[in-house]
């Protein structure tokens, strides 16, 4: 899959759903003034927008590597996520403040619309196609601000249905309902923020990866027959990417252009790993004194990859 077009595909099919979808509530909205509905088209609004800034943002990311940026633009991508996040939380205090001043004030306005609820159910069956198309190419092509966007869908959804909810309490005769709906979305919207924010922050601060990832890295090291050992294996985020550095050890009595082939194969089979970046290898002669243990990495090689990360190392491979 070419990441580059899975993403700008994928950025331009999310700004076009929202769109659609912020102007179908908005005319609900107008039409019977549901402040639930509302809530949901300033939702869908501020979807539209913060998808605007992802497409261009994602076009940087997968512009190719410059004089500048040598090892391209990808590592743009968590700020694009962290721009998403601001969106979210912007909208979703909007809506708070909206559901708290209708349920203090007592001007609550519902709707008895079958439009309201057509278009709230649909809202939920388009997030829900978005959520899982989002997270298919997100994780495919390793693409934190996608996944983001994903995540955004998800929570949509429930959103979503608190909106219905708050319809069909103006039905039953609860115009209560509606406003607290809507607060009910705005804590959807907040959460969804959040996570954002969790998942990223990660890629900026160099976080290691997960447990599993790390131990194939050690394995495929370690695959090599003339690789007696490894240590001092570090391996940690760059952007949405991982940079990957150990010492390998190997007899000293191979030639250098052995022990140059030795380090070659190794740095290729790490680099197969979809989500690595850069590897850098030292290569650590026995008669030199430099082998030495290392009870991470022994642990590493020794533990058990859950079947989903073998499927996805056999793949790579």
């Amino acid at each position: 899959m070419n990441r580059a077009g899975a993403i700008r595909t994928a950025g331009a099919v999310i700004l076009t759903a929202n769109l659609i979808l912020a102007l179908a509530k908005g005319g609900v909205w107008f039409q019977t003034g549901s402040l639930a509905v509302g809530s949901e088209a300033i939702n869908s609004l501020s979807d539209a927008i913060y998808s605007l800034v992802v497409l261009a943002g994602l076009y940087l990311t997968t512009q190719p590597p410059d004089f500048e940026h040598p090892h391209g633009h990808e590592r743009i991508e968590p700020f694009v996520s962290l721009f998403v996040a601001l969106g979210v939380f912007a909208a979703g205090g909007l809506v708070l403040y909206r559901a708290a001043s209708a349920i203090f004030s007592g001007d609550i306005t519902t709707t008895t619309s079958y439009l309201a609820v057509g278009v709230l159910v649909g809202s939920g069956v388009v997030k829900y196609a978005l959520f899982r198309y989002c997270l298919r190419i997100g994780e495919a092509v390793n693409s934190p601000a996608v996944i983001a966007a994903g995540l955004d869908n998800r929570n949509d959804i429930l959103t979503a249905g608190a909106a219905l909810v708050g319809v069909l309490g103006g039905r039953i005769g609860l115009p209560i309902l509606d406003p607290l709906a809507a607060g009910v979305v705005s804590f959807g919207i907040l959460y969804t923020g959040w996570e954002i924010v969790r998942d990223n922050v990660d890629y900026l601060v160099g976080r290691a990866p997960p447990e599993d990832l790390r131990a194939t890295i050690v394995r495929r090291a370690l695959s090599n027959p003339d690789v007696e050992g490894v240590h001092d294996v570090v391996a940690h985020y760059v952007g949405p990417e991982i940079d990957v550095s150990m010492h390998i050890e190997v007899e000293g009595d191979r030639t250098l252009i052995e022990a140059h082939n030795i380090e070659t194969d190794v740095i290729r089979s790490i680099r197969d790993i979809p989500e690595v970046d850069d590897v850098f290898i030292h290569v650590d002669p026995k008669e030199l004194g430099e082998w030495k243990s290392d009870t991470e990495a022994d642990r590493l090689a020794e533990t058990t990859i859950p079947e989903d990360a073998e499927r996805r190392e056999e793949l790579s491979e």
